[in-house]
């Protein structure tokens, strides 16, 4: 959890970073997704900490980052960004689908993609279905890869599984085995849990599968966008959740291009990840000194502060409910 600093503080440190990475990958990385990080949450509980949130993201979508993503290594995308050659980002799910706001969805991706890293070509390709499923997805998948040899998957899954009330155990598997199998290839793979809406805040049916995508995500150290929990925390400080979603559990224009800036920030941060193995996803972003990155050992970023492994997430601290009754769900 990063702590208050100050405005200029978090400015400074930032902008250092960028510096630094910029030497670590070769590249001029100085963009708003390595921007600064100040500014405080809605006052919480007088027993709470403070968490700052990201002001390197659009106002309308600034979340702190506890609920906006857990990090893990991208090898494929180093390995691009140091050849200095283009990205190839394979995005599915429902909201890569084409139909109505969700087809600017890609070019919103790609655009984020391209301010993050402005001396980096990104050719982002959408390939979802309405309505699809993970294992129906997953057995596209095999074929779109081969087609398109993305270096990146970015996967949105769960919300159409839990519309169409699937076995949540087999669903784990076919995500699970998916995963597995783009790794396998060398590929690059972020997820993207569930929306959330209030009217299935107590599912617990619904919340279950927004935990059974993090699990996936951490058993296979990717790098996870938890939309459910940001969203949540965006309909707190609005009047309605018709901030981010439209009908039919499909996200507005906003919505897209809020989910479009979390992806691209759930990435940006985890090319700082260390390739040693034994180190994945042991780094706090906001605890990296960038004075002790050198930039002769990429696999190497030590910090001030000593890291523990990582633990299971509590879903009351990343913004996932507890179970309650079981609402009909209604269609897309």
């Amino acid at each position: 959890m990063a702590f208050p600093q100050t405005a200029a503080d978090a400015q400074g440190s930032r902008h250092r970073l960028a510096r630094r990475l910029a030497v670590l990958l070769g590249l001029s990385l100085a963009s708003p997704a390595f921007g600064e990080t100040a500014g405080a949450a809605p006052m919480p509980p007088a027993t709470a900490t403070v968490e700052a949130l990201d002001l390197s993201l659009s106002p309308e979508c600034r979340v702190p980052g506890s609920k906006l993503y857990t990090l893990a290594r991208l090898k494929a995308v180093k390995a691009a960004l140091k050849e200095k050659r283009p990205i190839h980002v394979l995005s599915i799910g429902s909201s890569s689908a084409g139909l109505g706001a969700s087809a600017s969805y890609p070019v919103k991706l790609e655009n984020a993609l391209e301010q993050a890293l402005p001396d980096v070509q990104i050719e982002v390709e959408a390939r979802g279905l309405p309505g699809e499923v993970a294992s129906g997805a997953g057995e596209r998948l095999r074929s779109m890869v081969a087609e398109m040899e993305p270096d990146l998957v970015v996967w949105q899954v769960g919300t159409n599984d839990a519309l169409a009330r699937v076995d949540i155990e087999a669903f784990g598997e076919a995500l699970d085995e998916s995963v597995q199998w783009v790794k396998s290839h060398g590929i690059d793979i972020v997820l993207i849990d569930p929306v959330f809406t209030e009217s299935l805040a107590d599912d617990a049916y619904y919340t279950q599968m927004v935990r059974t995508v993090q699990d996936v995500a951490r058993r296979e150290a990717v790098p996870l966008v938890h939309r459910y929990a940001a969203m949540r925390f965006l309909s707190t400080q609005r009047t309605t959740e018709a901030h981010m979603l439209g009908r039919h559990f499909r996200l507005n224009d906003l919505g897209l291009r809020c989910m479009a800036e979390h992806a691209t920030r759930a990435i940006t941060l985890s090319l700082l990840q260390p390739d040693a193995a034994k180190d994945a996803g042991k780094i706090d972003p906001s605890k990296i000194d960038p004075s002790k990155i050198d930039p002769n050992k990429t696999d190497a970023v030590k910090t001030d502060h000593a890291t523990s492994e990582t633990t299971k997430p509590d879903p009351t601290q990343t913004g996932t409910p507890g179970s309650g009754p079981t609402p009909a769900l209604k269609q897309p």
